[in-house]
């Protein structure tokens, strides 16, 4: 067998030098909503179960017309939070509307409920005005729109279960003060506005010890009309 050539090692030298050198290949991300929506996970906990500080709710399996609705309160400015806003601007109906199919499809397990601090008295209030409301003052109960269960209905009413009592005071403060809006009538704004401070905590106190029912999901459908004219639960 004849050497090679010098001029030959010499190429082949060069070019496994380059190939040593060369940068490698970007690694491929997946391009999903699952992955995409991984920002959301940040402050809303893994598969948007719920952050651990009381006040980012879960996103996974709620209906997706709620979940929808509020990314456009959020994006339109009848919702106020900063962060919110910022992340939602550029956003268009229909990427808010695959966020919102994608969270609504995921079917993870609920966390356990919390131990109430109230005394007795104060947590049966609470029990009555969920499940019976106060016709004397027309306070609906909560059931009377969130679903006998109280875990929402389709497609525009969230649960109100699982839902830690931080955020549920947070939230009704929020409606009593202003800082968030619905479509007009806005419904909640006016319970809320009804409701007396400690009625909604001794609400939200009751709610959160409730642990969900077995394979709770939203109800299809209310088994009545609605006892108030709600803007937000429109198409």
């Amino acid at each position: 067998m004849k050497p090679w050539p010098a001029l030959c090692i010499l190429t082949l030298t060069l070019l496994s030098q380059a190939a040593l050198a060369a940068p490698a290949a970007p690694a491929k991300v997946e391009d999903s909503i699952a992955q995409r929506a991984q920002a959301c996970t940040l402050c809303h906990g893994k598969q948007g179960r719920a952050a651990a500080d009381g006040y980012y709710p879960r996103l996974a399996g709620k209906p997706q017309g709620y979940l929808y609705k509020q990314l456009l309160n959020f994006r339109d400015g009848r919702r106020h939070y900063g962060l919110m806003s910022d992340l939602l601007d550029p956003l268009s109906d229909a990427y808010l509307q695959e966020l919102a199919a994608y969270f609504a499809g995921l079917e993870l397990p609920y966390p356990p409920a919390q131990t109430p601090s109230l005394p007795a008295a104060a947590l049966a209030r609470g029990r009555q005005l969920v499940l019976h409301g106060d016709a004397a003052r027309k306070l609906p109960a909560c059931v009377q729109c969130h679903g006998e269960q109280l875990t929402g209905v389709q497609p525009f009413i969230p649960g109100l279960l699982s839902l830690p009592r931080d955020y549920l005071n947070g939230q009704m403060g929020a409606w009593r003060s202003g800082q968030r809006q619905a479509v007009a009538p806005d419904c909640m704004a006016q319970i809320a506005k009804t409701l007396k401070e400690d009625e909604i905590n001794a609400i939200s106190q009751w709610l959160a010890s409730q642990a969900l029912p077995p394979g709770a999901k939203p109800a299809q459908a209310l088994p009545a009309a609605l006892p108030l004219d709600c803007g937000g639960l429109k198409p």
